[in-house]
């Protein structure tokens, strides 16, 4: 069974836990915190267990050449890639202040790059982790099978507590290229810790189905307008798909049940009905020895012999007469 752990506070994952599902809104808040809270709230009113948000420290991410170049794009906030970028930045403070209304309405907030719940697909190459010592969510988005062994490898060394998620960086997502697939691989690969999806495609079924390959933690982008400047918009779910989602994952886990393969109480009316039995394909008189070429099977009325019996009819004896297509029962045998 792939290891459990305490993803955030009082919440585990793996093992039978519940899906832990993550609304990834990034930074399609468009940099104002007033939408940023509207979209925490969206989250917990649909049933996700965590908001995600994404913070860069930009003078670390950026050399200044790349944060003075020119961005022209029809979803720039700036004139350079600098300007673009600092405009979604929420500062330290505001990242406080989003945290204690989370808290205040009762949904975890986290936040991908210097965080605990996430370790960016872009990054994942980096396998300088030592450091890393809380709780990680690894998106495995444009990396290799060979890199994501090694990065196993190292974080494993230094945090049992991770979870690996298949992703492919694209925006909006082409069904095609999604390769849920992986799941199994990683399941395989790596079977001592939770597999999980970060998925960019459009609608929900492929997540819901990544749930039912046993994903133990799913991330979707959301958004509150597709519209709106920003190209992670498109491939984000609106609430009344991130609510749909939220349902159908759940299902999908009761649904799920149990490997134990047998007739269940809420079957027994249908048998009763339609259930099949012995019945005398011939007359049969009292003391003459049954062969197989003497059964029938159909629904009888009475219910009889399981068909699953009769081979244990042949050789014995009834006490009564039996007409032709009557109910073979068990108190007939001698």
């Amino acid at each position: 069974m792939p290891l459990q752990f305490e993803l955030c506070p009082g919440r585990m994952i793996g093992g039978d836990h519940p899906c832990f599902i993550i609304a990834e809104i990034g930074q399609n808040h468009q940099g104002d915190i007033e939408i940023a809270k509207k979209m925490i709230k969206m989250a917990k009113d649909c049933g996700a267990d965590c908001a995600k948000l994404q913070k860069s420290e930009l003078e670390y991410k950026f050399s200044k050449r790349a944060l003075e170049r020119p961005y022209n794009s029809k979803h720039s906030w700036g004139k350079t890639y600098g300007e673009h970028k600092r405009h979604l930045e929420f500062s330290h403070d505001q990242y406080r202040e989003l945290k204690i209304y989370a808290t205040e309405i009762g949904i975890f907030l986290t936040a991908s790059g210097m965080d605990e719940c996430k370790f960016r697909s872009q990054n994942v190459s980096n396998v300088s982790l030592e450091s890393w010592m809380a709780p990680m969510v690894v998106s495995t988005g444009m990396q290799s099978m060979e890199t994501i062994r090694r990065v196993y490898k190292t974080v494993k060394e230094h945090n049992q507590n991770f979870t690996l998620l298949q992703c492919t960086s694209a925006y909006p997502l082409d069904p095609k290229d999604v390769n849920l697939s992986v799941i199994a691989e990683y399941q395989k690969e790596f079977p001592d810790v939770p597999i999980g999806y970060s998925g960019h495609e459009q609608g929900i079924c492929i997540t819901v189905a990544a749930v039912a390959m046993g994903a133990k933690v799913v991330e979707r982008h959301v958004t509150l307008d597709k519209t709106w400047k920003g190209n992670d918009h498109e491939a984000s779910l609106q609430p009344t798909e991130l609510a749909d989602l939220v349902r159908a994952i759940r299902q999908v886990e009761v649904a799920m049940g149990s490997p134990v393969k047998l007739m269940l109480p809420c079957e027994k009316s249908c048998h009763d009905k339609l259930g099949k039995s012995v019945v005398a394909k011939v007359a049969i008189r009292k003391g003459v020895a049954l062969s197989l070429d003497m059964f029938a099977v159909k629904v009888g009325e009475p219910k009889g012999i399981s068909p699953e019996n009769m081979q244990q009819l042949v050789g014995k004896k009834l006490k009564v007469d039996v007409e032709e297509d009557d109910s073979i029962l068990a108190n007939m045998i001698e």
